[in-house]
């Protein structure tokens, strides 16, 4: 990429793209066609298992009102209690507040190139895939990055945050 095709993307792609660039990750946004505002449109969209999908969830953390953004696989739930544990306590953030902390519009939220720089955590379970991709700051765009290109790009530290799975009812019974 030379950088004078980054015009023709939205202004949140071309943060993410410069962003990419500079730490010359080798994979560039791409535009896809329907949206992938959820993290089971964008496995569609993609044609990929719904846990390749890096899904970051935005939270606001109560004492000081900063973002914190939770990397986790499209196929698991944040546990929120897990996340306090770590930073303290946080609640849900709104749609203004994702917007004027990341830049991005919730659908978008890529885990690089924000505005203000959030506390980030990745879920340990992403390590489970070779191949992730995550949102590029717009519902319609995704890149391709592998954990340990999450981990680089971001300088997060890899930690359990998500729900427990259910058992499989076979499994509970005596």
């Amino acid at each position: 990429m030379c950088g004078s095709e980054l015009h023709a993307l939205p202004d949140g792609v071309q943060r993410v793209a410069r962003v990419l660039q500079d730490a010359a990750h080798p994979n560039a946004p791409v535009m896809l066609e329907a949206a992938a505002r959820t993290a089971q449109e964008a496995a569609d969209g993609l044609g990929v298992q719904l846990g390749q999908i890096a899904k970051s969830v935005i939270f606001k953390r109560k004492e000081d009102g900063m973002a914190v953004l939770v990397v986790t696989s499209g196929d698991h739930r944040v546990d929120e209690k897990k996340v306090a544990a770590l930073v303290g306590k946080v609640g849900r953030a709104d749609a203004d507040f994702v917007k004027s902390q990341t830049g991005f519009s919730i659908g978008g939220v890529s885990p690089v190139a924000h505005l203000s720089e959030p506390v980030t955590l990745l879920d340990q379970d992403l390590w489970r895939f070779e191949v992730l991709w995550a949102a590029a700051g717009h519902p319609h765009a995704v890149f391709q990055l592998s954990p340990a290109d999450l981990q680089r790009l971001t300088q997060a530290p890899r930690v359990d945050v998500v729900q427990a799975l259910a058992k499989p009812i076979a499994e509970t019974q005596p």
